[in-house]
């Protein structure tokens, strides 16, 4: 039974060393797929700022020829 016990607690120590390697990259997939997101909503942000600044310089530039017109 010696021999036995020993395969058995050699395959149980193998399979939770498996099951912390699979756990460990599932954690860094779910890692990865948060900074992916993270760097998306910068750039959405930052293309959100720009069209933000787009809008000011048209309605700055409408408003300078309005002024115009009434002179």
């Amino acid at each position: 039974m010696g021999t036995f016990d020993n395969i058995k607690d050699a395959a149980e120590a193998t399979a939770k060393k498996v099951g912390r390697a699979a756990e460990d990259a599932k954690e860094r997939i779910a890692d990865k797929v948060d900074e992916v997101k993270a760097d998306a909503a910068v750039k959405k942000s930052e293309a959100d700022v720009k069209k933000a600044e787009a809008d000011r310089d048209a309605t700055a530039k409408k408003n300078e020829y309005k002024e115009n017109l009434r002179d």
